[in-house]
């Protein structure tokens, strides 16, 4: 009787450890995941860079994982709605926050963001960069940066679209403003995407978008490219200067694009994620692609990621304590 027992604990005690550890080099919580849609919360409307963006990641994610991904918009306050939602969705991988560097710039503009952006998400991937773009309608008689400014003489503001308070898109105009001394006037829109409608209609005299957003209706003759907000030029628009080359040496404002999901969400689960979107961007068609969007293509680990987000929060905070930015 006792040998049985015994032997019956010791079925039960393999049976347990069978199920409990996972095949050899399989992480423990990744293997069932997913099982159910994932969606991607995009912090801006249809049709600006970022949106672009995560339904391109979006659909190949798709295909990788072998569940629908969902991508749902929900703009509004630079990004900080939507990032609330995903800060308090359930920590396990099913909802996922793209968003771009206007993320690590709301800490120094807004006061009360409702979450911390460095302690309630996991960092996932960076996947690409892209600069911003001085716009003008087609007709407009600017051609260049120096007519842009000339445009601009004190006490007579030039308004400019930008894709909303607090975006890289706000600062590279507001950084314009302070190394030049022109008097430049902020139009705020949700998104870039209406701020490009706006503009290519001459109802603002000029525009800073994400160059993905624009490049389609720049190469369509809408709208016309001052100059990039990158240190180099676009290799979307290699004809168009950046800002630094047309007489503000040191000027320069990249913007990045990454995946976050809530804090707390299983590594394994996380890890999953990087791989599969950072094979996605290494493809070729993906990489060609994004390319022909403007962004660069990138990728980093997740520690890498939540490093950069975090040396950005501190850098924008300091930028826009001096510039006295804020927003609310």
């Amino acid at each position: 009787m006792n040998r049985l027992l015994g032997t019956s604990l010791s079925l039960l005690v393999l049976s347990l450890t069978a199920c409990g550890n996972p095949p050899s080099g399989e992480a423990p919580g990744d293997a069932t995941y997913p099982a159910h849609p994932i969606t991607i919360v995009v912090t801006f409307p249809p049709g600006g860079g970022t949106d672009l963006l995560a339904r391109r990641i979006g659909a190949s994610l798709q295909e990788t994982l072998g569940q629908p991904v969902v991508v749902e918009n929900r703009p509004g306050a630079s990004g900080n709605i939507g990032a609330r939602i995903v800060a308090e969705a359930a920590p396990d991988g099913y909802t996922l926050l793209m968003v771009n560097s206007s993320f690590a710039i709301n800490p120094g503009v807004y006061r009360n963001l409702g979450f911390s952006p460095k302690r309630d998400f996991s960092a996932v991937i960076n996947v690409a960069f892209v600069p911003s773009v001085f716009v003008v309608p087609a007709a407009s008689p600017l051609r260049n940066l120096d007519d842009a400014l000339a445009a601009a003489p004190a006490g007579k503001p030039l308004p400019f679209a930008s894709c909303g308070n607090g975006t890289p898109q706000h600062l590279a105009g507001e950084m314009l403003a302070r190394a030049t001394g022109a008097s430049l006037q902020q139009v705020p829109y949700k998104g870039c995407g209406p701020a490009l409608t706006d503009v290519t209609a001459g109802q603002v005299g000029m525009g800073v978008v994400t160059a993905s957003s624009a490049a389609p209706l720049i190469a369509a003759g809408k709208l016309r490219a001052l100059a990039v907000t990158s240190p180099a030029r676009s290799p979307l628009m290699p004809t168009v200067p950046t800002v630094a080359e047309q007489g503000v040496p040191g000027y320069a404002l990249d913007q990045w694009h990454g995946l976050l999901a809530p804090a707390a969400t299983p590594p394994a689960v996380v890890a999953k994620l990087n791989a599969a979107v950072a094979r996605i961007v290494q493809r070729t068609d993906v990489q060609a692609s994004l390319r022909e969007q403007g962004f660069t293509p990138a990728s980093s680990t997740p520690r890498e990621f939540q490093k950069m987000i975090g040396a950005d929060i501190d850098r924008y905070t300091a930028l826009t304590e001096s510039i006295g930015l804020r927003a609310d």
